[in-house]
């Protein structure tokens, strides 16, 4: 291999959904409220460069905007039905989802 390019194989071949659920549940914390138990993890402005839109406004996260991902804690996020369940909500959003309909 040249110096200073990098191989862009991984060290290993197929999913590896128990890495996945780990690099998801960094920096996470778990809550309580009368919907359930939920891991919720903060993104940063920063990590933020893909647009959602919030359940629980229904408008628009755009790129570059602090929130949260959350999702249901009984479900791990190896399984691909989990993933499918985690969303994207405004923090101030997230806060309120108990005082909405």
């Amino acid at each position: 291999m040249p110096s200073g390019r990098r191989s862009s194989k991984r060290p290993w071949s197929g999913p590896h959904p128990e890495l996945d659920e780990m690099r998801a549940r960094a920096g996470t914390r778990t809550e309580s409220g009368p919907d359930g138990d939920w891991v919720v993890r903060s993104v940063s402005a920063a990590a933020a460069t893909k647009a959602y839109v919030c359940p629980g406004c229904r408008q628009e996260i755009g790129p570059g905007t602090a929130h949260v991902v959350a999702w249901r804690a009984d479900h791990l996020l190896g399984d691909e039905a989990a993933v499918g369940e985690r969303r994207h909500w405004h923090t101030a959003c997230w806060q309120a989802r108990g005082r909405r309909r």
